[in-house]
């Protein structure tokens, strides 16, 4: 198929093979967070969002199901260098008091890349007249959203001040 017979449809494919990818990678990083991270609530919320984030690999799989094609992912570099940064902060700042505050940004990072993703999704979904992709791609988008805004308050009342302390 040349670049001039894909569509909207070839497009939402490669994007869910994309955030598939995505979140296989984010559920292998989010454990190793939280046993690094110091701060018990930031911990909780590394923890908390991996159970999320398997039922958004379900999602993504029921989307999978319903255009009719095979659950599989595509290497995503975004995510890959979005994770490497987090990796990087995690061992350059190993027993440092601004680790809880590198790692929440990094998370942060991950979920802006996602609330992005799975906003374009949604749309795509709309217009493709995919109404069951809808529901399931906005559920995981407010689930995003909603991390992100937990992981700001977390920021502002607790691991940002320890770690200018």
């Amino acid at each position: 198929m040349t670049a001039k017979d894909k569509n909207l449809n070839d497009l939402f494919l490669d994007t869910l093979k994309d955030i598939y990818f995505a979140e296989k990678q984010i559920l292998k990083a989010l454990p190793k967070m939280a046993k690094a991270a110091s701060s018990d609530k930031l911990r909780a919320a590394f923890e908390k969002h991996h159970g999320e984030t398997e039922g958004q690999v379900e999602r993504l799989e029921q989307i999978f199901e319903l255009i009719d094609k095979p659950a599989r992912s595509k290497t995503c570099d975004a995510i890959q260098g979005i994770l490497d940064e987090g990796k990087e902060i995690m061992e350059e700042y190993k027993g440092s008091e601004a680790l809880d505050a590198g790692m929440l940004a990094a998370a942060q990072a991950v979920e802006h890349y996602e609330i992005s993703r799975y906003g374009t999704l949604k749309q795509w979904a709309q217009q493709l007249g995919m109404k069951d992709a809808v529901r399931l791609l906005d559920q995981t988008l407010q689930e995003e959203k909603k991390t992100d805004e937990s992981l700001t308050s977390l920021a502002e009342a607790a691991v940002n001040l320890a770690a200018a302390a």
